[in-house]
């Protein structure tokens, strides 16, 4: 299969170290605070996304009846709020490195602030041994340079929040191309014995070329060629539910630029650190890296 290495950069590598696989997602440990649990609940049959309460997965909390949006936060990041005023909804991201059990946000709701607390449940990813040799693994001096770069400016990139939510209450996305998918979310590979940060998205098989449609309406927050990536776009969908495809062969859209659910804006490739053309597919919410799937009809 293809090797789709990092999908996004949250922390420096160590000296002259290659993270194989995809970095985790930007931690958010649990306020240390008691706090009333709030009922997790899954979605109405065929709304999206699935509720799925594990690392990587999406926690559904009802926050219940108010006039205006509630304002739910972790660790002071924001949180997607859906709904309407018979019902809001908080749509918690939850990290790949989250450990299970208790997890807690704090909610502000018709002038009062209150923490909720839900569980987080374990999930064990696959994982896969490989041998490779040792100078495939390696960085030089100044490819860590311009990972170092890179990794600073997708930090600003992936903790965008618009005000503005999702057009839909239903976030129900299309792959962005038809495919095998080739690469599972959460892998975990392990290369000469030595563990990388698990696949923070899904890679789906498809030729150099072939075009990417939206997965859902969006503006385009950044474009790029990475190190690791290549060629590589970020859409926000609104209130910190943003997407990323990466190893590009075409970029037709530029920051600034809004598309529609469907709307073709790149073309599959193979920039990047890749063995193949193929096209990751990375989903985040608050901050955090989430199963793509969660998100499919």
């Amino acid at each position: 299969m293809p090797v789709s290495p990092i999908q996004h950069l949250p922390a420096p590598l160590p000296r002259r170290t290659f993270l194989f696989g995809a970095a985790a997602s930007l931690a958010l440990p649990a306020l240390p605070v008691g706090a009333a649990r709030s009922p997790a609940h899954t979605a109405p049959p065929g709304v999206r996304p699935r509720a799925l309460p594990v690392p990587g997965g999406v926690a559904r909390l009802s926050l219940g009846p108010a006039a205006t949006r509630p304002v739910a936060l972790q660790n002071d990041v924001r949180l997607l709020v859906l709904g309407d005023p018979i019902e809001w909804t908080a749509l918690v991201g939850i990290p790949l490195s989250a450990e299970p059990g208790e997890a807690h946000i704090t909610v502000t709701q018709s002038g009062e602030t209150r923490n909720m607390a839900y569980t987080v449940t374990p999930k064990r990813y696959a994982e896969q041994r490989l041998k490779v040799a040792p100078g495939t693994v390696d960085l030089s001096a100044e490819d860590e340079a311009r990972y170092n770069r890179e990794r600073a400016h997708l930090a600003t990139v992936m903790a965008t929040f618009s005000e503005a939510p999702p057009t839909s209450h239903d976030l129900v996305m299309r792959a962005p191309v038809a495919g095998r998918r080739s690469g599972s979310f959460g892998l975990r590979r392990v290369f000469n014995g030595q563990s990388r940060n698990p696949h923070s998205g899904m890679d789906i098989a498809a030729p150099t070329g072939t075009p990417v449609r939206a997965p859902l309406a969006g503006r385009v927050i950044d474009t790029g060629d990475y190190f690791f990536n290549g060629n590589t776009v970020w859409l926000d969908h609104g209130s910190g539910l943003l997407t990323m495809v990466c190893h590009l062969s075409a970029i037709d859209v530029k920051p600034g630029d809004t598309v529609r659910a469907g709307d073709v804006f790149c073309a599959v490739g193979a920039t990047g650190r890749v063995t193949g053309p193929h096209l990751h597919w990375s989903v985040m919410l608050n901050r955090a890296m989430v199963d793509p799937a969660l998100f499919l009809a």
